[in-house]
C-alpha cells in the first residue's frame, strides 16, 4: 500500500475539481437538470462536421502533428486575430482547450514561490492551476460591489507595494463566473499597471462572442500580455478540446518555452479536432453570434427565477453565459445549499466558495434550449422561494 504522505503537498492541499464534484452531484440526484457547467446547447456547424467525416481515413489524422498546431489552422487564426481582435503582433499556439492553454502559460511564466494576482470571484480552474503547479502565494483582489469589475486601485497599490513584484495578473473577459464584462478603458488601465510594474497579464477571452445589450468585446496587445481563446463555447466544441494562445511575437524565447511544455503534455492538440476548428472558423463569427442571440431569452428566464433572492442579489450577465447570485446572509455554506437544491428540487448550480466568494452561486444559461431552460428555471425558483421562506426543508 502506498502512503498519501508521499504525495506532493500541492496535491494534498488542492481540492477535488469543482466540476468533478458537480458531475457526481448530477449523477447522484434523481432526474436533476444542470444549470452548472459552462456549456452551450448547440453542436459544431453541420458543414464542418460533414467535412471531417471525409478525413477519418486520412493517415495524417492518426499521426502526430506540429506541436504548435496544424499550419492551416494557425494561418486562419492569425487572420482572425488581426481582423476581429486587432492583435497584429501576436503569434499562435493551438492547445487542447483553453484550460490547457492556461496551464501552459503558468508553467512557462511562473516558478514555485512566485506571487500571482487574481480577482474574486475568480475562475476556479485558474486558481487550481496555480495551486497544483506550486504557486501558493496567490493574492486575491476585490471586485466592485456593484459591477464586480476588478478593483484597479487595489491592483495599483498591490503591484507597487508587493516585493518581489507579482509575476502574473490574470482576468477573464467577459467573466467566468460572473458574466461581467471589463470595459476597454479599465482593461487598458490594468494592462498599463502590469507593464509599469513588470508583471505579465493573462486575459482569458473564451467568451469573446458572448456579449449582450449592445456591448462589444475588445482585446489589448503588448509584450507583457498573453491572450487565451477557445472554440469550446463559440462553436459547441466542448468535447473536441481546441483552444489557442496568442502570445507576443517580439518576446525572445517565449515560443521555445511554450513548445517545451506542449511537447510534454499533449504533444499537439487532436488533429481531427483542429480540422473541425478550421472548418468551423470558415463559417465566420456570424454563425456564433446568431446562436448567442437566443441566449438572451434564457438569461431573462433565469433572472426571473432568481427573483426570490431579492433586489440587488443578482449581478453579471453582461457577457459570457453566467449570472452571479448572492444567497441570504445566513447561508455562508453555499455548498450545502447547492446539495439541497439538487436533492430536493432537482436543479444543480455552482457554489461560490470555489470562486473565492462563499455565500454565492453561479448559474449558467447557455446549456439548455429555451423550453428546457424554462423547466429548470421553475425548479430553481421553487427551491429559492422555499429556501427564503422556510429554509432547507428536509
Amino acid at each position: 500500500m502506498g502512503s498519501f504522505a508521499k504525495l506532493a503537498r500541492r496535491a494534498l492541499e488542492t481540492d477535488m475539481p469543482v466540476m468533478v464534484q458537480i458531475q457526481e452531484l448530477v449523477r447522484g440526484a434523481k432526474n436533476a437538470v444542470s444549470l452548472a457547467q459552462g456549456v452551450v446547447y448547440w453542436q459544431p456547424p453541420k458543414e464542418a462536421l460533414a467535412k471531417i467525416k471525409e478525413l477519418v481515413w486520412e493517415p495524417s489524422i492518426s499521426r502526430y502533428g506540429a506541436d504548435e498546431g496544424i499550419p492551416e489552422l494557425r494561418e486562419a487564426l492569425m487572420k482572425k486575430l488581426r481582423k476581429e481582435n486587432n492583435l497584429v503582433k501576436s503569434s499562435v499556439m493551438v492547445t487542447a482547450g483553453a484550460n490547457q492553454a492556461f496551464v501552459n502559460l503558468v508553467l512557462a511564466l511562473c516558478d514555485v514561490g512566485d506571487c500571482v494576482v487574481m480577482f474574486a470571484p475568480y475562475y476556479f480552474n485558474a486558481y487550481m492551476s496555480f495551486q497544483m503547479t506550486g504557486i501558493t502565494n496567490i493574492l486575491v483582489g476585490p471586485g466592485n460591489p456593484k459591477t464586480l469589475y476588478p478593483d484597479a486601485d487595489w491592483l495599483e497599490k498591490t503591484l507597487s507595494e508587493t516585493k518581489p513584484v507579482p509575476k502574473v495578473v490574470t482576468v477573464v473577459n467577459p467573466g467566468n463566473p460572473t458574466g461581467t464584462y471589463i470595459p476597454e478603458p479599465l482593461l487598458k488601465r490594468i494592462s498599463d499597471l502590469c507593464r509599469q510594474a513588470g508583471s505579465w497579464l493573462i486575459v482569458d477571452n473564451t467568451y469573446e462572442y458572448f456579449m449582450y445589450d449592445g456591448l462589444k468585446h475588445s482585446c489589448i496587445e503588448g509584450d507583457h500580455i498573453v491572450n487565451i481563446f477557445s472554440f469550446s463555447k463559440a462553436y459547441g466544441m466542448m468535447g473536441w478540446r481546441v483552444g489557442y494562445i496568442a502570445y507576443p511575437s517580439g518576446v525572445e524565447g517565449f515560443a521555445t518555452q511554450l513548445l517545451k511544455i506542449q511537447d510534454n503534455i499533449p504533444i499537439c492538440a487532436s488533429i481531427i479536432s483542429q480540422y473541425l476548428a478550421l472548418y468551423s472558423l470558415e463559417m465566420g463569427p456570424e454563425w456564433v453570434t446568431e446562436r448567442v442571440k437566443d441566449l438572451v431569452k434564457n438569461r431573462e428566464i433565469l433572472l426571473e427565477a432568481l427573483s426570490p433572492l431579492g433586489e440587488g442579489a443578482v449581478r453579471g450577465g453582461e457577457g459570457a453565459i453566467y449570472l452571479w447570485a448572492k444567497l441570504p446572509d445566513k447561508y455562508v455554506d453555499d455548498a450545502e445549499v447547492i446539495r439541497w437544491l439538487a436533492a430536493r428540487h432537482g436543479v444543480v448550480v455552482i457554489p461560490g466558495g470555489p470562486c473565492g466568494r462563499p455565500g454565492h452561486m453561479r448559474i449558467s444559461f447557455g446549456g439548455l434550449v429555451e423550453d428546457d431552460c424554462r423547466a429548470a428555471a421553475e425548479r430553481l425558483r421553487r427551491g429559492l422561494e422555499e429556501l427564503v421562506k422556510n429554509g432547507m426543508v428536509a
